[in-house]
């Protein structure tokens, strides 16, 4: 086995957020490529993979061409992996539109969900509007890898959450993948039990090098902690 370290950590694990669907983003460029990431996805015992493309203005992806490219991957994989398709949608002008229009493909079993991010030095100048008019539509907005914005501290993410917006982690933002800042962030919101979801944000085979290396402790830590912490309580989308 290529990650002993890790397996056992991430039997039956569900991996929110990857970039691992072929030549569509800044994720996996080819398909061997994706499959060699779900061969090692078997082996560390991963159950769930959503394939999270990016979605912006400069990246203007089609649903009609991601589910395509979906359909592809799912037709080529023969392993025992559950595969899922949404998105990663910058909160853009894009974003706005294809949300008018209800062209969405969103996150979760119930469809509820909607994986969204901004830059992560600024944010967009209405981005309350924006995620106000989310759970307008009828969606949870799930804001990726809050840990890594900037811009954002303590008191912005409490803020977030009384407005129950769900958040999802980058697991190797634990490990400093990103530096010593999102790493200290991500040990907070993990503490303040903030978090709903987690994801790998995986863009290529070489990421899976520094998970074996270097995540196999902020891991245990994770989901020790989510073990004993109460799920967040929220109320209805309104």
């Amino acid at each position: 086995m290529l990650f002993p370290r890790i397996s056992s950590l991430l039997n039956n694990f569900t991996d929110h957020h990857s970039h691992i669907l072929p030549g569509v983003d800044d994720g996996v460029k080819k398909m061997e490529v994706s499959l060699k990431v779900l061969d090692h996805y078997e082996q560390l015992g991963i159950a769930e993979v959503w394939c999270t493309p990016h979605i912006m203005e400069d990246i203007p992806n089609t649903t009609d061409a991601l589910q395509a490219r979906f359909a592809e991957l799912c037709e080529a994989y023969h392993g025992p992996i559950k595969l899922h398709l949404a998105a990663e949608y910058m909160m853009d002008a894009l974003f706005e539109e294809r949300l008018s229009q209800g062209d969405l493909l969103p996150l979760g079993d119930e469809g509820n969900q909607l994986l969204v991010e901004t830059s992560y030095f600024t944010p967009p100048m209405d981005m309350d509007s924006i995620l106000k008019r989310i759970k307008q539509k009828g969606y949870y907005p799930v804001l990726a890898h809050p840990e890594r914005y900037v811009y954002m501290g303590h008191e912005r993410y409490t803020d977030l959450k009384n407005k129950e917006i769900r958040f999802q982690l980058n697991l190797s933002s634990l490990a400093g993948a990103y530096g010593s800042e999102a790493k200290d962030k991500s040990r907070w919101i993990l503490k303040q039990n903030y978090y709903n979801l987690a994801g790998s944000d995986l863009h290529s085979s070489h990421n899976m090098e520094y998970w074996s290396a270097r995540a196999p402790r902020a891991l245990k830590n994770y989901f020790k902690h989510k073990a004993k912490a109460p799920e967040p309580v929220e109320g209805p989308i309104y």
